[in-house]
C-alpha cells in the first residue's frame, strides 16, 4: 500500500444530511465488505499496540483487523467476541477518538484507523450471517444476581454466565437495555436491529431476565442475599437522575431533562406516530449543555420538527461531545450558541416563552483542565424558545444505596467501589458502570462489568 493511502481514512458512507434530518433511521451505513478490507489494510499490525492500551475492554484490536485484511469477518467477529459483549454496540457509539483510535501510530502523521467502524461491520456482518459466537463452561449452580440491564449489567451477566454462574439481571423498566434503550436514539443506536439482537446473544449463554423490578422497593439486596439465595450481586443501575441549574422560571411548563425528554422518545416511541406517547416537540428548542446526551437531544427535537440551539457556556474547543456527534448536529442544522450561559427562564401564563443569557468569555483553567468561562458584563440577551431541555449531567438514584445496609457512598451519592474487581463497601457487593462514576460512557460501563465479574468469580472461587 502506497503511504498516501495509508495515511487516509477510507471514508463509510451515511445518509443526507437534509434526508437524515427527517427522519429515525440510522445515520451512519459504514461500510460494505471492499472498503473494511481495504481499510483493514492501512493497519500497521504494531509490536506494542497502542490502540490495545486505549480499550477499556482490551480488545485484541490488529488481530480482528487482521482477520477483517484477509477477509475473514467471521474469525474477526470471533476474536472481538473473546472480550466484548455488545460489538455492534460499541461500533456505533464508543469514543473512539479519545481511546483506541486516539493511541493510534497511523493518527500521529495521518488519520487513525477506523477501528470503531470495522468493529461495527464485523459485529454487524455476524449477526446478519447468523455467527454463533457464544462459548460457555459448565454450569456450577452458583446464583449470581446482577442490578441493571445496561452495558455494565449485560457485561457483567455474560462473562459470569460464560463461566458457569447461575446468573439473574432485575431491571426496573419494562424493556431490557438500560440506557442503551431509553438514553440513545434511533438514529445513533437501532434498538431492534441492534440492541435488541446483543441482549438475544446474552440470554442464549442462560441469562435469566426479570423487568419491572425495582431494588430498595420491590425487593431489597440484603433480601436477594438472604432470602433468595444469591451467593453474590452486582450493581449496575445507571445514573438516571437528573441535574438542574438552579435558575430563576426552570420550573415553568417547557422545561425538560435531556433524561425524561429521550426517555420519551427512546423508549416510549414518542418519535413513532403509532404510539400514543406525548412529547413536547416544540417549535423553537433550547439545549442547555454540550455533552453526547445534549447532541441526542438536540437532533431529536430537531426531528420531531423544532429549530434547535445548543447554548454551551464554553467553546467550541472545550465541549465534551464527540465530534463525530458535533458535525453531524451541525450539518442536519442544529445551531450552536457557544460561550453562552443562561441565567434566568422566561416565562408567560406559566409556559416558557424564552431563556435570558449572558455572553461568557474564557479565563484561567479550573480543576478539570478546561478554561473557566467568566461572565461578560452587560452581555444579557434573550432567546426566544418555547421549550428548554437542560442537559447538566445525571447522577445515580439514591434509591439501592439508602436501602442497603453498609454500601458506602460518595458526597455524589455514587456508590464507592474499587477499579480493579468493583468492589464496594458490603461483602459479596460489587459495582461499576455510572452508579460508580456518574453518567459516563458505554465502553467505560462495560469495562466496569469485565471488572465486577472478575471480582465475583474471585470472590466465589475462595468463598
Amino acid at each position: 500500500m502506497e503511504l498516501a493511502d495509508r495515511m487516509k481514512r477510507v471514508a463509510v458512507t451515511e445518509q443526507d444530511p437534509v434526508e437524515r434530518a427527517k427522519n429515525f433511521k440510522e445515520v451512519c451505513l459504514g461500510y460494505d465488505n471492499e472498503r473494511a478490507v481495504k481499510e483493514a489494510s492501512r493497519c500497521l499490525h504494531c509490536k506494542n499496540p497502542k490502540c490495545v492500551e486505549g480499550c477499556p475492554v482490551s480488545i485484541n484490536i490488529p488481530e480482528f483487523i487482521s482477520h477483517i485484511k484477509e477477509n475473514d469477518i467471521e474469525g474477526a467477529a470471533k476474536e472481538i467476541a473473546k472480550y466484548s459483549s455488545l460489538p455492534a454496540v460499541c461500533g456505533r457509539v464508543c469514543p473512539q477518538e479519545s481511546q483506541c483510535e486516539g493511541k493510534c501510530v497511523l493518527g500521529i502523521k495521518g488519520e487513525p484507523i477506523a477501528i470503531g467502524k470495522l468493529e461495527k461491520y464485523a459485529a454487524d456482518w455476524a449477526r446478519e450471517n447468523n455467527v454463533d459466537v457464544s462459548f460457555k463452561e459448565e454450569s456450577n449452580n452458583i446464583k449470581v444476581a446482577i442490578i441493571g440491564s445496561g452495558p455494565a449489567g449485560l457485561t457483567c451477566a455474560g462473562d459470569l454466565a460464560k463461566k458457569g454462574y447461575d446468573v439473574t439481571i432485575f431491571e426496573a423498566l419494562h424493556e431490557l437495555g438500560g440506557v442503551l434503550v431509553y438514553g440513545i436514539p434511533e438514529f445513533r443506536l437501532p434498538k431492534q436491529k441492534v440492541v435488541a439482537k446483543e441482549i438475544a446473544k446474552v440470554k442464549e449463554l442462560g441469562v435469566h431476565f426479570e423487568t419491572n423490578v425495582v431494588i430498595g422497593k420491590s425487593t431489597t439486596i440484603d433480601m436477594l442475599i438472604e432470602d433468595e439465595g444469591f451467593e453474590a450481586v452486582f450493581i449496575g443501575s445507571g445514573a438516571g437522575l437528573p441535574k438542574f441549574m438552579g435558575i430563576p422560571g426552570e420550573n415553568a411548563n417547557g422545561v425538560f431533562s435531556a433524561n425524561e425528554y429521550l426517555t420519551r422518545s427512546n423508549l416510549m416511541k414518542a418519535f413513532d406516530d403509532s404510539y400514543d406517547t406525548p412529547i413536547a416537540a416544540g417549535k423553537k428548542v433550547a439545549v442547555v449543555g454540550g455533552g453526547n446526551v445534549a447532541m441526542d437531544a438536540a437532533r431529536t427535537a430537531l426531528r420531531l420538527g423544532a429549530e434547535v440551539h445548543i447554548v454551551y457556556r464554553r467553546s467550541e474547543e472545550e465541549l465534551p461531545a464527540r465530534v463525530e456527534e458535533v458535525h453531524h448536529a451541525k450539518e442536519e442544522g442544529v445551531q450552536f450558541d457557544l460561550l453562552t450561559n443562561p441565567v434566568e427562564v422566561l416565562e408567560e401564563d406559566g409556559w416558557v416563552k424564552g431563556i435570558k443569557c449572558v455572553r461568557m468569555e474564557l479565563g484561567e483553567p479550573d480543576a478539570s483542565g478546561r478554561r473557566r468561562p467568566v461572565p461578560v458584563e452587560g452581555s444579557e440577551f434573550v432567546i426566544d424558545v418555547d421549550t428548554v431541555i437542560m442537559s447538566l449531567g445525571t447522577s445515580p438514584n439514591p434509591l439501592i444505596s439508602s436501602t442497603t445496609e453498609g454500601l458506602e457512598v460518595n458526597k455524589w451519592k455514587c456508590i464507592v467501589a474499587d477499579e480493579e474487581h468493583g468492589k464496594t463497601s458490603k461483602e459479596g457487593v460489587y459495582a461499576g458502570g455510572d452508579a460508580v462514576t456518574g453518567a459516563a460512557t458505554v465502553i467505560l460501563a462495560m469495562g466496569a462489568g469485565k471488572a465486577g465479574a472478575r471480582g465475583i468469580d474471585e470472590y466465589l472461587s475462595n468463598k
